[in-house]
């Protein structure tokens, strides 16, 4: 990468990575954290720190939102809400009724 596609940084970790945005995120840290498995492994990086932010870490916690109230958390949109309503189905689980 060069200057003309962001700016280069340097984590806490000492990775460094070019980035247009704002977003402090850094790419390399997001790769090693994600789950192998379970609900978060398939969502979107920006879905999972969504969830993960919000304290919702478990398929529990999860059935205790509604769909309105997870599609107000920044990060999350409407194509995380398939996946997260089929990983709660699996396990005979559903979100909170508005």
């Amino acid at each position: 990468m060069n200057k003309s596609e962001g700016e280069l940084r340097t984590c806490d970790k000492g990775h460094q990575y070019y980035k247009k945005s704002d977003c402090p995120t850094c790419p390399m840290c997001e790769k090693e954290g994600k789950p192998e498995s379970g609900f978060l492994s398939q969502l979107s990086a920006p879905a999972r720190r969504a969830l993960e932010n919000n304290g919702i870490h478990s398929l529990e916690i999860l059935a205790t939102y509604t769909e309105k109230e997870l599609l107000q958390l920044h990060g999350l949109g409407p194509a995380s809400i398939p996946k997260l309503l089929a990983a709660l189905k699996e396990q005979g689980m559903y979100l909170k009724h508005e």
